[in-house]
């Protein structure tokens, strides 16, 4: 590939975004595509936090390259809460695995510390700890506003000469001699390769091409916890899951008065329409957040639950991202998405993959990310239609 080839980025989410600066920076010109504003859709409803407290060796490996474009952007102007992350451990076994973390995040350049139960409290003083057996701690970790981030990236795409077309929907697609017309809704555009980095719409941008791909919009639903005074410390992100087991609730600091909670679903629900799903947190989840927390925070400060809002998590077979071109015969078309709950924290490094895939032909960024590929045995229903 030259340094002339022309990628229409579709998705102006934080893969989206996060692909386009990565293929800008490498001499690419860039079309990024949005059907409405920047961060308008699932990023956009994300509670944004950024984590490094994984079990599994790729997972942590994938986010040393994601921490480390966090940091560059950071030093850019980028607002990063660093707050800390706290994951919770059920079990003697869990405890082993959090252990394992613990080392392998050392090696990777990350600060974790090890909380047996009784030390919990040290860390979340309202913290009720019965049922667990500790946890680990990332002191570094935090969140940011995924709107501004996907703002932020845009900005600096047109920074570098790439162009940012918003509210801009692609209705049609169709190959043509070296590669794509896009029929959109402010007129055709002519590129070399696309990016589908449509999140929860990236199904329907495939079809519009003839491919099919399993993208599983999951909903989930946050809460702002509203309290009668600030607790005098600044609550870390808490999450109560580790490899699938636990309740998945998280809740962590908003502002002095207010905490932001939802679950990570360890169940599947059938997937939703992102063009016609129930925007607002329902009663039945408002009750099961209720209940969860006043088991884990029982003695908050007069907590009562405030605003609360529905988002889509786009989730593959695996629940591990796809980057890379669904058909190996057809190289210009590839997909970046399907980061599901983690999207956010790991959208740099989908983007830097996503940029290899493109300009390379295969990743040369991260090691072993050929594991991302949508291969047939990854591109699967995450759940069957009975």
């Amino acid at each position: 590939m030259t340094a002339q080839i022309h990628v229409a980025v579709i998705g102006g989410g934080a893969a989206g975004t996060s692909t386009a600066l990565a293929l800008i920076e490498r001499g690419a010109r860039v079309t990024l595509l949005d059907a409405d504003a920047l961060g308008s859709g699932s990023s956009g409803r994300s509670v944004g936090v950024v984590g490094t407290q994984m079990t599994d060796p790729f997972q942590i490996e994938l986010r040393r390259h994601a921490i480390a474009r966090f940091r560059t952007w950071e030093s850019r102007g980028l607002r990063f809460n660093h707050i800390g992350y706290l994951r919770l451990a059920r079990t003697e076994a869990q405890m082993e695995a959090l252990e394992r973390s613990q080392r392998m995040q050392a090696e990777a350049g990350f600060e974790a510390r090890l909380y047996r139960r009784d030390q919990l409290r040290e860390v979340v003083p309202h913290l009720s700890t019965e049922g667990l057996a500790g946890g680990i701690f990332g002191p570094n970790d935090g969140f940011l506003d995924p709107y501004e981030l996907c703002s932020f990236l845009g900005a600096q795409l047109r920074a570098q000469g790439g162009a940012v077309r918003q509210f801009c929907k692609v209705t049609e697609a169709r190959r043509i001699p070296g590669g794509y017309r896009l029929e959109t809704t402010g007129g055709p555009v002519d590129c070399d390769v696309v990016v589908n980095a449509a999140g929860a719409w990236a199904p329907r941008i495939a079809a519009l091409f003839g491919q099919t791909l399993h993208i599983h919009a999951e909903r989930h639903e946050a809460l702002s916890v509203l309290l009668d005074r600030p607790l005098g410390y600044v609550m870390p992100m808490v999450m109560d899951l580790i490899d699938g087991q636990g309740t998945g609730l998280n809740f962590r600091h908003e502002k002095a008065n207010e905490l932001i909670s939802e679950i990570h679903k360890v169940e599947t629900a059938p997937s939703e329409n992102p063009d016609a799903y129930n925007d607002q947190c329902e009663d039945s989840a408002r009750e099961m957040l209720a209940e969860l927390l006043l088991e884990r925070l029982p003695d908050l400060p007069g907590a009562r639950l405030g605003r609360g809002w529905a988002g889509l998590y786009p989730e593959t077979f695996d629940h591990r991202p796809f980057v890379g071109p669904l058909d190996p015969a057809e190289p210009g078309l590839v997909t970046v998405g399907g980061g599901g709950g983690y999207g956010i924290q790991l959208s740099p490094v989908m983007g830097l993959i996503g940029a290899d895939w493109v300009l390379q032909g295969r990743p040369v960024t991260v090691a072993g990310a050929e594991a991302l590929l949508p291969t047939p045995d990854r591109n699967r229903p995450l759940r069957e239609v009975p």
